[in-house]
């Protein structure tokens, strides 16, 4: 076997082995054995790599049975900090993470210019602030992740993000330059159904997350990997056409599906009825609860719209699980039930459909996890997280 055969196969195992750790969230050596099918003396040598490297915690397991109690390995989760951003029209939403993607901190800065080169030095001066706050930890920030509501290419150039009007911007290399630090550069929806796969859906193979925000989007989870297309383009379904001719696009196009199904649309139409731009989702929600009737006349055809192009949808793709991300459908009760009766063709199939837990967090928590997942090298990174084992964590806040 030649050196660059070892050194992959021993990169290999070291995922492998991390991978575990995490999934059963601490574990002895014997069992890690076990679990992974590697041998004792395998074990010991990675095992004793990640402890030098800091990346491991030993520490005693408590239990009731004669003899001695089992070492037990855990990731140190405090080792290094992710930072995901996600950059929409009008705000910028920094959340930093422990390594097990629990969130610690969320700064929240409103976008008052559309300028690349302003909006540029503000993403600096943030990342550059938080390296300084945790610049004590063994590896300090191991990664950012910016999720861009735009068209990313492979090589992660922005394309295009047609609420900023930005075209073919190498924001991966401008934040690396002054920051010191490495940038990734992935489309918002792309990040959300990373999230979703990571924190919530871990056993499914077959993935579509629809984030219905200020447009729509979809992101794509098969085998684990983000299904992205030839370019990275793949996704931008909130172009596709449902109403031929239909209401102008700042895309160029006449009749997107994001034009009649996003919460934009809802609230640009429900607020023209009403003669009142200043409505919010929680305005809508008491709206339609008291059974008005534009609120409600609105819902069905938001209801209606948003189950024709996932009609389209779940014909290219048969997904198993599909997930909505969308706070207006989150509030209101019956959406999944409305949606799925619509969702009747005979050669419409897919498996589950949800509406999304995370909601607004899921991009940045997204782009946490994807951070880690490249800073550990691992092929399959699963994580939970609740309520509950927020509070177990005692510092940790739940977003």
């Amino acid at each position: 076997m030649i050196t660059g055969d070892a050194a992959f196969i021993k990169k290999l195992n070291r995922g492998l082995i991390l991978s575990k750790i995490i999934e059963h969230n601490g574990i002895s050596r014997a069992n890690l054995s076990k679990v992974t099918g590697l041998n004792k003396a395998t074990i010991s040598v990675q095992v004793a790599d990640l402890l030098d490297e800091e990346l491991l915690i030993e520490g005693q397991q408590e239990h009731t049975n004669l003899g001695r109690r089992p070492i037990i390995l855990t990731l140190n989760r405090k080792a290094g900090y992710a930072l995901g951003i996600d950059l929409d029209k009008d705000q910028a939403i920094f959340t930093l993470s422990d390594l097990l993607g629990y969130p610690i901190q969320t700064v929240t800065i409103a976008l008052r210019t559309t300028n690349y080169q302003k909006i540029l030095d503000l993403l600096i001066e943030q990342i550059n602030i938080f390296k300084t706050d945790y610049k004590e930890s063994a590896y300090g920030i191991i990664g950012v992740v910016v999720g861009i509501h735009g068209i990313v290419s492979n090589d992660e150039m922005i394309y295009y993000i047609p609420q900023l009007q930005w075209r073919e911007k190498n924001l991966k290399s401008d934040l690396e330059r002054s920051s010191a630090v490495p940038v990734y550069i992935e489309n918002n929806a792309n990040l959300s159904a990373f999230a979703e796969r990571v924190y919530r859906h871990n056993q499914s193979d077959s993935l579509l997350s629809i984030t219905m925000q200020t447009g729509i989007g979809l992101g794509m989870m098969m085998n684990g990997e983000l299904l992205k297309g030839y370019h990275g383009y793949a996704g931008e379904m909130g172009h596709m056409i449902v109403v031929p001719d239909g209401i102008a696009c700042n895309c160029g196009n006449q009749g997107c599906w994001e034009q009649y199904a996003s919460e934009v649309s809802y609230l640009k139409h429900l607020a023209k009825k009403k003669g009142n731009d200043n409505l919010t989702i929680l305005d809508i929600k008491s709206l339609i609860e008291s059974g008005d009737t534009d609120a409600c006349e609105q819902m069905d055809s938001f209801i209606k719209y948003v189950a024709i192009g996932m009609n389209n949808v779940i014909n290219l793709y048969n997904p198993e699980v599909i997930v909505l991300n969308s706070e207006l459908l989150y509030l209101y009760p019956n959406a999944i039930k409305e949606i799925k009766e619509k969702l009747t063709s005979t050669i419409s199939h897919y498996g589950d459909l949800h509406v999304s837990e995370l909601g607004k967090q899921a991009c940045v928590m997204g782009a946490c996890v994807f951070a880690i997942k490249k800073f550990l090298e691992i092929s399959n990174l699963n994580l939970e997280i609740t309520e509950e084992t927020m509070a177990q964590s005692g510092e940790y806040m739940f977003l």
